[in-house]
């Protein structure tokens, strides 16, 4: 067992430039992942600055990239966002990096940028190495149509049992609500 009082507190800027070597032995479309670091102050009375890593990597490179992440530190899962971005539906997983010794407020924000062609709505499930993903991936499939290959519970989580699985919520295109009319009622 490791002794995590001798692991360094790792800074977005160490985690980025070590992930960076990692990408570089990826081979084919290493070159088109991207790494940025965002800065935000939150706070008033004692504001505190947070980075952020920005990871946008190519759908074959998804779950090396995730591993990678993985390999730094304790990677802590907080759910998926996605938007229908035309072509193809984008996923940012987030995620945090904690060192076991760090102080408060100093774990690193990672997001994992991802686009799912349309013609192939197919991602790997992370589920067999963070269990946590389930329902997030449950819900990412059941509102855009994603299929997360490797998950082994796909029901429904919030839309009713009987809805028409064609339609998914969250679409702008022809398998969205908005082409629907009929499938929406009015609350007021």
């Amino acid at each position: 067992m490791a002794d995590l009082n001798s692991s360094p507190v790792l800074g977005a800027e160490t985690v980025a430039e070590n992930l960076k070597k990692v990408f570089e032995t990826f081979g084919d479309g290493a070159q088109d992942i991207s790494v940025e670091i965002s800065e935000r102050t939150d706070g008033f009375e004692t504001p505190v600055t947070r980075k952020s890593l920005w990871i946008t990597t190519p759908y074959h490179l998804f779950t090396d990239v995730v591993e990678a992440i993985f390999d730094i530190d304790a990677l802590l899962f907080h759910v998926i966002s996605g938007f229908d971005d035309g072509d193809a539906v984008t996923l940012r997983y987030h995620f945090s990096l904690y060192s076991f010794r760090a102080e408060r407020n100093s774990q690193v924000g990672v997001s994992v940028i991802v686009r799912v062609p349309k013609p192939n709505l197919v991602m790997p499930s992370l589920f067999s190495i963070i269990p946590g993903v389930e329902y997030s991936e449950r819900e990412t499939r059941e509102m855009y149509g994603i299929d997360f290959d490797g998950l082994p519970n796909k029901a429904l989580v919030f839309l009713p049992d009987q809805w028409d699985e064609e339609i998914k919520p969250w679409r702008d295109d022809e398998a969205g609500l908005s082409q629907k009319p009929d499938t929406v009622r009015r609350l007021s």
